[in-house]
């Protein structure tokens, strides 16, 4: 398995940014880490292994990037107004600077796919729900989606732009509401054992369901917790799905 990291001065966040890549084809999978982790902790808790069949194999390169969760949501020091704008901020070094990273990296415009765990999936579906223009799917486990879950009381617009379960619900936008419902790769999942929140997976899901927005909600069982065994069997899974889709098989004619 090719492996290798760059990193750069990020213009948005004022700080150096790594990321990791593994691979040398396939579509390209964005990974989000969960809570205050960094850029090498899907690496370090396996799930880059079990994924290796498919990397090794050309079906997904991944690519893995630091979180800011420890300057933003998950740092009560730091008022909510703050908060939100480094959140901003750093939707805007995904967006702006790795985005184009990853389409440099691979050759030209692919489907890149965002994906994460626990705080790591808001993100990943957050991106995805406000730039279905940049991004093809999402697979997003464990994941809460209303961001009063860790803004600690404070909301305001920003915020509200920044909740999937507000603003998606309420959208009726001519071009990104359309341009979501053609995306046919979004996998939500949550497991029903100690920790997990199936009923925020349920809401999301339940949300996308009534704007028309084609998606998979799986609910696993009470034997899976909100811990790495549940992920590392999860992707696997959901990458797979992506590898047997149109979305994936046609990109791979247009290659040809």
């Amino acid at each position: 398995m090719v492996v290798r990291q760059e990193k750069w001065w990020s213009s948005q966040l004022q700080r150096p940014m790594p990321i990791a890549i593994y691979g040398h084809f396939g579509f390209p999978l964005l990974l989000f880490p969960t809570a205050m982790a960094d850029f090498l902790e899907y690496e370090r808790f396996g799930l880059i292994e079990v994924l290796r069949p498919w990397i090794e194999q050309g079906v997904c390169k991944v690519y893995t990037i630091d979180s800011i969760n420890a300057d933003s949501w998950l740092n009560p020091a730091v008022p909510g107004s703050e908060r939100i704008r480094r959140h901003k901020a750093y939707n805007r070094y995904v967006v702006d600077e790795v985005v184009p990273f990853i389409e440099a990296d691979c050759r030209g415009r692919v489907p890149i796919i965002t994906g994460g765990a626990s705080l790591g999936a808001f993100h990943a579906a957050n991106l995805f729900f406000q730039r279905p223009d940049r991004f093809a799917g999402t697979i997003a486990l464990s994941g809460v989606y209303n961001l009063q879950a860790y803004s600690g009381g404070y909301f305001d617009e920003d915020c509200y732009f920044n909740s999937p379960v507000h603003y998606v619900a309420n959208l009726d936008d001519a071009y990104w509401l359309p341009l979501l419902r053609q995306r046919q790769q979004i996998y939500l999942a949550c497991g029903q054992g100690a920790y997990e929140r199936p009923e925020a997976t349920v809401e999301m899901a339940t949300i996308l369901a009534a704007k028309g927005i084609p998606h998979v909600m799986d609910l696993w069982g009470p034997e899976y917790a909100h811990d790495w065994p549940t992920w590392r069997a999860m992707m696997p899974h959901y990458v797979e799905c992506i590898a047997r889709g149109d979305l994936w098989q046609q990109w791979l004619r247009q290659s040809a």
